[in-house]
């Protein structure tokens, strides 16, 4: 399933217009769950990056050269994010992927990766596995999800908190986050009042909503997707337990909340970017002023992560040259220093390729907007 345009007819004959011949372009490639579980955030964060590549692209592009996002629909699905990223790499010559979701998904184009020398820009997760040890091929522009878990832990436990479950899919994302919640636990001298682990592909809290209540947790810290959430969330509350919800920013989406319905007030998000109404931050000043220029409506924190990754593969293809190969996009991308995105600074080098490290906590509000 193809979400923007695949552009095969322009790669094999360039239409005239005008008198004039089209621009070339710049082909970067994104495999994503448009469909399945996650596809509000995964919506959110690609309209948060186009608002920015075409805000490019209207000044003229790069060197001439119009940016394309060709994004593939993998429903969530690590096999076929795999094969989407073999399809983009081999078939269609993109010159980098970008904007990946999943830990198990990009983990499935590793190979491709390494094997072609593609570079990877902000895939949207933060798994310790994509920053330690270093990918060479991965540039992340988020903190991991272990700072995360491991912050909104010590949050709880500052608030009085001292009775923290930890409910978690059964992947590398879910093993990643509990990885991070146990070294807050560790500093805050807890142990978990419960932890239980779901199939991610088959989510069933049946069985583990009568062990929250029964662990009296005052609160309950979910590693998942947001509808797995969404079904946790709802399992709990009928099984009597009024345990606070607290959850990742791989759920910090609009789509999100609406999908909690009666259930969003109250709910803790983490956050790995600035306040998306901040107008303090630079990045956020201008994501708000193009996004109202295009009347599209606010930014969420899913836009304001795809605008910052944009924004990196940008300055990554303007450091490459005239002609930005896989090559000179890489070698582009590892020469950044104190990169100044808009309030936030973004530092790669062999030893690290996190990008930024900025996390803090939000609640959702009566409102149905996040506060922070």
């Amino acid at each position: 399933m193809t979400l923007h345009t695949l552009l095969r007819a322009a790669l094999g004959a360039c239409l005239l217009a005008a008198g004039l011949a089209c621009q070339a372009q710049i082909l970067i490639g994104q495999t994503a769950g448009f469909s399945g579980p996650v596809a509000a955030g995964v919506k959110e964060t690609t309209a948060g990056a186009q608002l920015y590549l075409d805000a490019i692209n209207a000044e003229g592009g790069i060197g001439g050269q119009r940016i394309e996002l060709v994004s593939l629909d993998d429903k969530f699905d690590p096999k076929l994010a795999g094969e989407n990223a073999r399809k983009l790499i081999e078939e269609q010559n993109v010159a980098a992927m970008f904007l990946t979701r999943g830990t198990p998904h990009t983990e499935a184009m590793l190979p491709l990766l390494e094997k072609h020398g593609v570079p990877l820009v902000g895939p949207s997760t933060g798994a310790m596995v994509l920053h330690q040890p270093v990918k060479k091929h991965v540039f992340n522009v988020r903190a991991t999800y272990q700072r995360e878990a491991e912050k909104a832990v010590s949050h709880l436990n500052s608030m009085g908190i001292t009775r923290i479950g930890l409910v978690y899919a059964d992947d590398s994302f879910g093993a990643d986050g509990v990885a991070g919640a146990q070294k807050g636990f560790a500093a805050a001298k807890l142990q978990p009042a419960v932890l239980e682990k779901f199939n991610r592909s088959k989510p069933d809290f049946g069985p583990i909503a009568p062990k929250v209540v029964q662990s009296n947790a005052q609160a309950i810290i979910m590693v998942a997707s947001g509808q797995a959430v969404v079904d946790g969330l709802k399992a709990f509350r009928a099984a009597g337990s009024a345990a606070q919800i607290v959850t990742l920013s791989n759920n910090a989406s609009t789509g999100f909340i609406k999908s909690l319905g009666d259930n969003a007030r109250g709910v803790i998000v983490t956050q790995v970017f600035p306040y998306e109404r901040s107008i303090a931050y630079g990045m956020v000043k201008e994501a708000q002023e193009l996004s109202k220029a295009k009347g599209t409506g606010d930014i969420s924190p899913a836009m304001l992560e795809g605008f910052a990754a944009a924004k990196v593969l940008v300055e990554g293809l303007k450091r490459a040259g005239a002609k930005p190969t896989r090559e000179k996009i890489q070698a582009a991308l590892e020469s950044i220093r104190k990169f100044d995105i808009g309030g936030l600074e973004v530092n790669y080098s062999l030893e690290d390729h996190t990008g930024l490290d900025f996390a803090d906590l939000s609640i959702i509000g009566t409102d149905g907007k996040f506060k922070r």
